[in-house]
This record gives C-alpha cells, structure tokens and sequence, in this order.
C-alpha cells in the first residue's frame, strides 16, 4: 500500500493486522483520485471509517487542505497517526476517535470531499446520508466503497448517485449535488 501521487507519491504506508480493515487497492483508489483529480486543491476532506487513512492521505498528498480521519478502531487510529506522520502531514490532519454517526452529529465543520468506505453490508452508509447534508459545501463530491453487490440509495439530501464504477467485487459511487452534478 503506498500513496500513488502528489507530494507524497510513492511513500509506504501501513495497514492494521487483522481482517478488520480492507485497504482500498492501488488501482481503485488510483481510479478515484483520477476522477475527483481537479476537485481536491485546496477543499476539506473526511475520511469517515478511516481504516489506515491511505484515501485521506492521498488527497492530502494531491493538495487538499485538511483531512478529518474518523474510525473507532485503536488499531486503525494508530496505523492512521503513523502513516500521516511518516508523510509529514500532521499539520494538515485532525484524526478523531469514536463511532462515525456520533462524530456527524457534533461536527459541524463542512467538507467538499467525503469518503465512506464501512463495512461492508450492514446498511451505515443510508445512516450517513441522514446526517451528512448539512456538512457538505456547495458542488461537494461523496465518495461511497462497497462490495459489488450492496445496493445504495439513488440520492439523500439534494445529491444523487451521479456515476458508479465497478472493480471486480469493488463499487465505487459518486454522489454530487443535483445541481451541480457534472456527466462523467
């Protein structure tokens, strides 16, 4: 696992141990950041269930100002505090403790990126959408991992599933304002 591009490409960064986190594979998350690449510069990012924090780091590494990481794993947070430590961006990262729906909660910062990647089926991701409305800047990007097969509501809260890309048993879903949606 390494960061693709940016500031920091080509660095390593580490994942937990154990079956908990499922890193995003280079190539998906490479997919991603090619997609968003002229929306990152300069906008605020949450990592909701962080993992190790590599999607988080990548938009730091391509110029996003701030990242929230956000998971409630120990484990996840402390591959997560060494990798953006390794990469020099601790300045330029908040990393939060705790469930994610309560995190959403209490916030109140907004974002013009998000990205969700939760376990897989166990239907948190249309529980994000609930609260996330009010978080989210103007012609801000949501960006949902899941399995293949996990279906997802066609919109929340003014934004609609504007593109999905299929990697294998991966999904990737792009959620944008309905005004502001762009074809792909």
């Amino acid at each position: 696992m390494r960061v693709v591009s940016g500031s920091a490409g080509g660095r390593k960064l580490i994942a937990p141990d154990g079956f908990d986190v499922r890193p995003t594979t280079d190539k998906v998350k490479e997919s991603v950041f090619n997609i968003i690449q002229f929306e990152i510069e300069g906008r605020r990012m949450l990592d909701l269930f962080a993992g190790s924090g590599q999607m988080g780091i990548e938009a730091l590494s391509r110029g996003a100002e701030h990242v929230v990481f956000v998971d409630n794993s120990r484990k996840s947070l402390d591959a997560v505090r060494q990798n953006v430590s390794a990469v020099g961006f601790t300045d330029r990262a908040t990393v939060i403790s705790g469930d994610s729906l309560d995190y959403l909660r209490r916030c109140g910062q907004k974002f013009g990126i998000v990205f969700l990647d939760p376990p897989y089926h166990n239907g948190l991701i249309p529980r994000v959408f609930e609260l996330l409305p009010d978080l989210l800047e103007r012609g801000a990007v949501v960006i949902c991992e899941t399995k293949s097969d996990e279906a997802l509501p066609d919109g929340f809260g003014g934004f609609t599933a504007a593109k999905t890309y299929k990697y294998s048993s991966i999904k990737i879903t792009l959620y944008r304002n309905k005004n502001t949606a762009e074809v792909e």
